[in-house]
């Protein structure tokens, strides 16, 4: 099994591991939103001013109006008990951010389908992109998948340096080009080589396309057109890499690549430097697009497969 690293069933002390890495890596978060409830949880059940200040705390953590009004409306009708009401609303409030999370949870199972498995990652400047696919090159290869890496993003000398670092790292075949080289032709031929070497996977980066730079989002278009020439199926995965510090202009950013290409999954990074972790609800709320992974760290087992109640649980400061 190719992808068996993420979907294999883990021991305990793996899960243990990766739950406090999620739970450690969303603490900005967590403490954020701990500091907005703290005081509303203070009776056995919530009247009106005591929602209106839950919804104005779930808003204050980026989860947006619409998720915020949902989840403080299924609390309404919910008891707690005096002596331990924190608790029990940190539950119940955990509980209902999952049901908003749940239908977005979805692993991404690379074992299937076409040889090679071609892969975009699209995203804007500083998403995260290169460093994903660095971790996801890795962790493929030491699952014994044979990876082919392309370094579309042309734009940015640094990139294709640290895309070819990490294949070194992972003993994945490596597609450069020089800055300002034609990025769709990196995107062909990195398409051809993994064909030509029976690669299992192809992973293409692509430059941070701006959403306001029609130009660049033309030249992602002429991306696809280009790998469409080897496969005419493919991409067959795009990926949209998201940063969480940017909290809101997430949602944006998702409608304008959506207008472009056909996005299958959402990345979500930097959830550990910031305290906006709650913008992955609002997204789960307005888009219908499935969360593979998400970013709570440096290392490669800091890109963790979405749980969503897992995530929801270490959102509200549970572990």
């Amino acid at each position: 099994m190719i992808w068996s690293l993420f979907d294999k069933k883990k021991k305990p002390e793996e899960q243990q591991a990766e739950k406090k890495g999620l739970f450690d890596g969303l603490l900005k978060s967590s403490n954020k939103l701990a500091e907005g409830v703290a005081a509303i949880f203070t009776k056995e059940k919530l009247d009106d001013a005591a929602v209106s200040e839950l919804e104005d705390a779930l808003i204050a953590s980026d989860m947006g109006a619409p998720a915020a009004a949902r989840i403080a409306a299924a609390l309404v009708d919910q008891r707690f008990a005096k002596e331990n009401a924190q608790t029990e609303a940190r539950e119940a409030l955990a509980n209902e951010v999952a049901r908003v999370l749940k239908p977005r949870e979805a692993q991404l199972d690379l074992t299937t389908g076409p040889k090679p498995r071609i892969v975009l990652v699209i995203g804007v400047n500083g998403s995260g992109k290169t460093t994903t696919i660095g971790k996801l090159s890795k962790r493929l290869s030491d699952a014994g998948a044979k990876v082919v890496i392309g370094a579309a993003d042309t734009f940015r000398a640094a990139a294709i340096e640290q895309l070819e670092v990490w294949a070194g790292r992972a003993g994945a075949s490596f597609i450069g080009a020089k800055q300002g080289a034609d990025a769709a032709g990196v995107a062909f031929e990195t398409a051809q080589r993994a064909k030509a070497e029976g690669a299992d996977i192809a992973l293409i980066d692509t430059a941070g396309r701006l959403q306001n730079k029609s130009e660049l989002m033309a030249e992602l278009a002429k991306i696809v057109r280009a790998i469409r020439k080897v496969d005419e199926d493919a991409p067959h995965d795009v990926m949209l890499v998201l940063d969480a510090t940017v909290g809101q202009n997430a949602l944006s950013q998702v409608e304008s690549f959506r207008s472009v290409v056909e996005i299958t999954g959402l990345v979500m990074t930097k959830l550990d430097g910031t305290a906006k972790g709650g913008v992955l609800v609002a997204l789960a709320q307005r888009h219908a697009i499935p969360i593979h992974f998400i970013g709570v760290g440096e290392r490669a087992e800091d890109l963790q497969s979405f749980d969503a109640q897992s995530f929801a649980r270490a959102l509200v400061g549970l572990s």
